[in-house]
């Protein structure tokens, strides 16, 4: 980012492209991987994880397209505009995120104990993830007053 853009605000940032990338990459993969093994060994329970995982990719292409916009435009973008590309970006995440979901099932299905191990961990780190935030929102609100 140049100079002449606004500081980056929390649904823009580097770190979430990054993230971002990685699980359009590894969702491509997947996708690549086992739609092979789909059509050597046909299985319901797989079909349904890769349904899930493509259902997951469009999101994930408009946020790579809602970041470059707001990322290219910082400077004109209205304040309105900016939260509205904030929310979108938001949502086409939380769907992405559903795509772990799909690799779950896929595990689940080579064995009950690395697809449960997988659920309970993402659950754990998510869990993680949103108490830090709070405590880090409450912690910025304090420091305000």
């Amino acid at each position: 980012m140049d100079q002449s853009h606004p500081p980056a605000t929390m649904a823009f940032t580097d770190r979430r492209w990054t993230i971002m990338a990685a699980l359009l990459g590894s969702n491509t993969a997947v996708m690549l991987v086992h739609g092979l093994q789909q059509e050597m060994n046909p299985s319901v329970t797989r079909e349904f994880a890769l349904t899930l995982i493509a259902v997951t990719l469009p999101f994930q292409a408009v946020y790579f397209m809602i970041h470059t916009y707001a990322d290219s435009f910082a400077t004109n973008l209205a304040p309105a505009e900016r939260r509205t590309l904030e929310r979108l970006s938001t949502v086409c995440q939380i769907i992405a995120y559903a795509s772990l979901l799909g690799l779950a099932i896929l595990w689940s299905n080579v064995s009950l104990f690395v697809g449960g191990g997988f659920l309970l961990a993402s659950f754990c780190a998510l869990l993680m993830v949103r108490m830090a935030m709070r405590e880090a929102r409450s912690s910025e609100a304090a420091r305000s007053l």
